[in-house]
């Protein structure tokens, strides 16, 4: 998948997410307002947060996909990380507003009896961002876009908070009216947790944390296959965007040609081109076969 393809793909995904999450918050606030449900109604404004959240990651989107330049060597892609770390800190405060609003509402003893409606709208809630989610996975991990991930993370979220608010809007429409609070209580604690993940997952990559150990394991097989490679000395690999920055040093026969190793080091690099779409760049550093030699390094 080309380049472009590639942000075309995860900009119609979030797209498709943003229009459906304005009508599920036009719907969600109606049907908490005319039917009575401070459940549904603080549901309608989890998603008037989450506009926040995924208008960012489209503005992130839009500069991620713009190439390299003279300030920005290593392209833009840190952008979406950025998105997917604000996406984390809006999680986390929707979390704990839906906690403490259910606490004060349990404390006052002060609980509303809701109409059908809202009970519907929490119904059609879990049905469409389950969806989203299955959706927006699908595509981000094809993709390997943290941003379009921590979007799908959101979606889930939302489905997981009207799970809560059936449960306690029906629970409430039978006239048990402790349970609508006590539900989205529970749930506070599952959102907070999908928070952390996300905002632990964004950090790592800001922070340069290493890829997975099965993608470096397989890059080296994959470099090691090409003739005249002796031996991968070292690999890092950071994620930058969608995409993976990787860092090689090859051991080669110290006899051979300056053209000759850089032949094969082009050789190196358009295979794992052509066996990772998800790789941005390879940097590649070539060291001499069974002699001594110093890594310089000062971090």
């Amino acid at each position: 998948m080309q380049r472009n393809e590639r942000f075309d793909s995860a900009d119609r995904i979030i797209k498709i997410g943003f229009w459906v999450n304005a009508i599920l918050m036009i719907m969600k606030l109606s049907a908490g307002y005319w039917g009575h449900s401070g459940a549904v109604f603080a549901d309608g404004i989890e998603s008037a947060c989450d506009f926040v959240a995924i208008f960012a990651t489209m503005m992130a989107l839009k500069l991620g996909r713009q190439p390299f330049d003279a300030n920005h060597p290593y392209g833009h892609g840190r952008a979406e990380s950025l998105a997917a770390l604000l996406v984390s800190l809006v999680i986390g405060v929707t979390g704990g507003w839906i906690l403490y609003e259910s606490v004060v509402t349990v404390l006052s003893g002060k609980f509303s009896s809701p109409g059908w409606i809202a009970v519907v709208a929490a119904a059609a809630t879990i049905v469409i961002k389950e969806w989203l989610y299955r959706f927006s996975t699908r595509t981000g991990k094809k993709l390997e876009s943290p941003a379009l991930l921590a979007i799908a993370k959101d979606h889930r979220k939302d489905a997981v908070t009207s799970i809560s608010t059936l449960v306690g809007v029906i629970g409430a429409f039978f006239g048990l009216g402790i349970m609508d609070p006590l539900a989205a209580g529970l749930t506070s604690f599952f959102i907070l947790h999908i928070g952390y993940q996300t905002f632990r997952e964004a950090v790592h990559d800001l922070m340069d944390g290493t890829a997975p150990a099965d993608f470096i394991d397989a890059l080296q097989t994959l470099a090691e296959s090409v003739e005249h490679v002796e031996h991968v000395h070292e690999m890092r690999a950071r994620r930058s965007g969608q995409y993976m920055i990787v860092d090689l040093k090859l051991e080669m026969d110290p006899d051979m040609t300056v053209k000759q190793s850089h032949d094969v080091a082009t050789s190196v690099k358009k295979l794992i081109f052509e066996s990772y779409p998800g790789v941005g760049d390879v940097m590649i550093h070539i060291n001499p076969h069974d002699e001594e030699h110093e890594d310089l390094i000062r971090l």
